[in-house]
């Protein structure tokens, strides 16, 4: 039963976070650190329930990207019926790919540590709170008015992320926000290079992890992946009419506090 309560918390926090500036990957290790859920089989429990918040984005997004796929689709005016194109997804994703193939044994070794997590969540929310106080005039206001230029740069970006608890979603809204792209036009991108990105890592992270998967996890797994996909699901759709709300540096300074609050504990226990 405790692995059941283990694999529902852990669920709902990833689904919270995956697409939230927050750093879901920070929180997992901070989470887990606390449940004294760590080691090879957390590692790959991590990879199972992220594919549940990979999953959510594809129902949501399912049009666009079915859209990204037709290649060379005209409308009968003879242009493209949207601006942005497979090729964005690509120049966007192949930066932090690149970066993350050849550093994955460094970031797995030295970086993924509750210690390592506070930095990155700190230096995080300052970067975001730069960004979205230098944003520049706007160019892209949605996120077909993007060039290939700009998804390149906004990938450039995301290669921060490869620092646990510095964010993936932060980092490439805060990088796009940089680049002239609207609050709207750099968030819906973020959501549409996350499941190549996440596939890509998450697949990779399995293919040297699933030895650890038995018969007798299907149930925890199971259970952790549908958690993670229902509240990625509500999140995803929570956070876009949040943003209209709501700036980076609110959650920069959700994840100042976290770090001084999870500090005291780490230091004091």
């Amino acid at each position: 039963m405790h692995q059941i309560w283990v694999a529902v918390i852990q669920g709902i926090i990833e689904g919270l976070t995956e697409f939230l500036p927050v750093s879901s990957t920070g929180h997992l290790i901070l989470s887990g650190n606390l449940m004294g859920f760590n080691g090879e089989k957390a590692d790959t429990f991590e990879v199972v329930i992220q594919l549940g918040a990979i999953l959510a984005i594809i129902v949501l997004y399912w049009k666009r990207y079915l859209t990204l796929l037709r290649i060379g689709r005209r409308s009968q005016t003879g242009r493209d019926d949207h601006g942005l194109k497979l090729g964005h997804i690509i120049v966007a994703c192949l930066p932090a790919m690149v970066m993350g193939l050849a550093l994955h044994k460094i970031i797995k070794t030295y970086l993924f540590s509750p210690y390592t997590v506070l930095v990155g969540l700190v230096i995080g929310g300052v970067f975001m709170i730069l960004a979205e106080r230098r944003i520049k005039r706007t160019t892209a206001e949605t996120v077909d008015s993007l060039t290939y230029k700009q998804a390149f740069q906004i990938g450039l970006f995301q290669c921060l992320a490869l620092w646990p608890g510095f964010s993936r979603s932060g980092a490439t809204i805060a990088g796009g926000l940089l680049i002239g792209a609207s609050y709207r036009a750099a968030t819906n991108f973020s959501f549409l290079i996350a499941v190549p990105m996440m596939v890509a890592a998450s697949g990779y992270d399995m293919l040297k992890s699933y030895k650890m998967l038995a018969a007798s996890d299907i149930v925890f797994f199971g259970v952790g992946f549908v958690v993670a996909f229902i509240v990625a699901l509500l999140a995803v759709a929570g956070f876009l009419k949040l943003l209209e709300r709501m700036k980076l540096s609110s959650f920069a300074y959700y994840r100042f506090a976290l770090a001084i609050v999870y500090g005291i504990y780490l230091f004091a226990r």
